[in-house]
């Protein structure tokens, strides 16, 4: 009896109990917001151009908030340590720069990731895109791009091609290029962007798609050569080099990106207002040049914006890792 009782008891309080609970989380929708200063968590080291980004959009966010914005930087696994981090916070105040690999293939990698990028983040905005820029020695066969990897079929699996690693965009790129082309460079993964360049430049590289700030300056100097950039079109960034659909390669468009994303647990108020400051600040033409000087095309899209290109981005790249067995180191 007594047991029914308290059960009875137990089961009266709980109507009362999630009032309470639905009251106090009301409360804390309404309160003002931000209450503290709000820290940006960057997946990268500092001066990496993440890093850059970030840096950049604190001091405009800062003084649109009237609260200090802090940098924190939690380097590892490509980015994917820093989004689990962002994935996981519970302070309404802890936001992220990612990389479109952290926000779309991340778990379609690796099964066992901490965090699903899908259900865990919430889109906030697109800051900015930018193709990559296919590339080879300056001294490569063939004076035009058909004719470049009409000599790429015939070497077969003698050339090779460089990445910053396994499941990078450069990686599921080149998988897919080779699909729509015929080509067969085998893969040799480097650390980064930079060592692959340099490999490139020493030889031991045939082909690769590389970021346009890194690409161009070896290219303005005679020391690499550009197929093309990945894009659909040609691309502001570096508007003298043909697309893809140009130099032969039709329905191929990869771009990088980078946005800022949320816990997914971030009352729906404060997404909207941090959604609608970002893309105020990134699409300000101040912010532009200093954007596009990073090697950025600013987009500023609203959170809706981010979330579609998220959906399409994993469709894509997914399709590609499923093709071809693609798996995380």
């Amino acid at each position: 009896m007594i047991r029914r009782a308290l059960l009875l008891a137990l089961v009266a309080a709980l109507p009362a109990f999630a009032a309470d609970q639905n009251a106090a989380k009301q409360a804390v929708t309404n309160a003002p917001w931000p209450s503290r200063a709000v820290r940006i968590i960057v997946g990268f080291p500092p001066g990496s151009s993440p890093d850059l980004t970030a840096r950049t959009l604190g001091e405009p966010l800062s003084r649109a908030l009237g609260q200090p914005v802090i940098i924190e930087n939690k380097v590892g696994a490509g980015g994917n340590i820093a989004a689990d981090y962002v994935a996981k916070a519970t302070d309404d105040h802890t936001i992220g720069l990612m990389i479109n690999g952290n926000m779309t293939i991340a778990r379609l990698l690796n099964p066992k990731l901490s965090y699903d990028p899908l259900k865990d983040l919430t889109p906030i905005s697109l800051i900015g895109v930018s193709p990559l820029v296919l590339t080879a020695p300056a001294g490569a066969p063939g004076a035009s791009a058909q004719e470049f990897f009409a000599a790429a079929r015939a070497a077969g699996d003698k050339w090779s091609y460089g990445s910053p690693g396994v499941g990078t965009v450069g990686h599921i790129g080149m998988e897919w290029l080779k699909s729509q082309t015929g080509i067969k460079p085998v893969h040799v993964p480097y650390p980064g962007y930079p060592q692959v360049a340099n490999g490139m430049l020493g030889g031991q590289l045939q082909i690769a798609m590389l970021p346009p700030a890194l690409a161009m300056a070896q290219i303005r100097s005679g020391k690499l050569r550009a197929i093309g950039v990945t894009s659909g079109g040609r691309s502001t960034l570096v508007p003298e080099l043909p697309s893809m659909t140009e130099a032969g390669v039709s329905g191929f468009s990869l771009e990088i990106w980078n946005a800022i994303a949320a816990p997914n647990s971030l009352p729906k108020p404060v997404v909207a207002k941090l959604s609608a400051l970002f893309s105020e600040i990134a699409r300000s033409p101040d912010m532009r040049q200093k954007l596009f000087q990073q090697g950025w095309q600013v987009v500023g899209t609203s959170a809706e914006g981010l979330a579609n290109r998220v959906k399409a981005d994993t469709k894509l790249l997914g399709g590609v890792i499923a093709t071809h067995g693609i798996k995380a180191e």
